[in-house]
């Protein structure tokens, strides 16, 4: 399923919103524009190996690989995601307060990951756990509004249907958990794919952070 739009109305302009995905679209660029596309993501990238839990210094490229992707389809659905879910996310939790959340988002998110990735020296890169911290706010505070997504139908055709926000959302959580689990079975450190486990640790930072801000 891929959503197309929500049915939840903001009343202001997302501008940290925009900014995110601006400052992710630029980023992207000079990945591409970069001598050695490999190089700067193994510079600017989350290695798991050479993080260090009592040296801050480590601690920079969690912040730069959230802002980093490894394709065109990668950041293309990940930034369509925000888009499609930060808006009204920013809206209820106001300018700042967003920006924050989705930075300690993407923190939290690569810390789940790490947990299931170390030693390994392959880059962790791109917004999807900060992202899913978003969907998991938005999971919590929109999950009576609506999504129409698209969804494969019969001999290959493509149908829109409008789905509950809390059933879309929650049945993309369970293929999240589901793929991380077995991902377990053939697990190795040193071989790249979908981190699933910051998925999963992003969607429930977002809905726990959400739900004690609202308690």
């Amino acid at each position: 399923m891929f959503p197309i739009r929500d049915s939840a109305p903001r009343r202001g302009f997302p501008i940290i919103n925009l900014l995110i995905i601006g400052a992710n679209v630029g980023i992207f660029v000079m990945q591409l524009l970069a001598p050695d596309f490999e190089e700067f993501v193994f510079r600017y990238g989350f290695v798991p190996v050479r993080f260090e839990i009592f040296n801050p210094a480590t601690y920079s490229p969690i912040l730069s690989s959230i802002f980093m992707h490894g394709g065109f389809m990668h950041i293309l659905s990940n930034m369509w995601f925000l888009h499609i879910f930060g808006d009204n996310v920013e809206d209820r939790l106001g300018h700042i307060s967003y920006l924050i959340f989705y930075l300690l988002g993407g923190f939290f998110a690569t810390m789940v990951q790490y947990i299931f990735n170390i030693g390994s020296n392959i880059p962790m890169i791109g917004a999807s756990g900060a992202v899913s911290a978003v969907a998991g706010a938005y999971f919590l505070l929109f999950k009576r509004h609506t999504i129409e997504a698209l969804i494969p139908g019969f001999l290959g055709f493509w149908h829109i249907i409008e789905l509950p926000a809390w059933f879309f959302l929650g049945y993309w959580f369970f293929i999240q958990v589901f793929s991380g689990l077995g991902s377990l079975v053939a697990f190795d450190i040193n071989q790249g794919g979908v981190a699933w486990f910051a998925h999963i640790g992003g969607f429930g930072y977002g809905y726990l952070a959400v739900k004690r801000l609202k308690s």
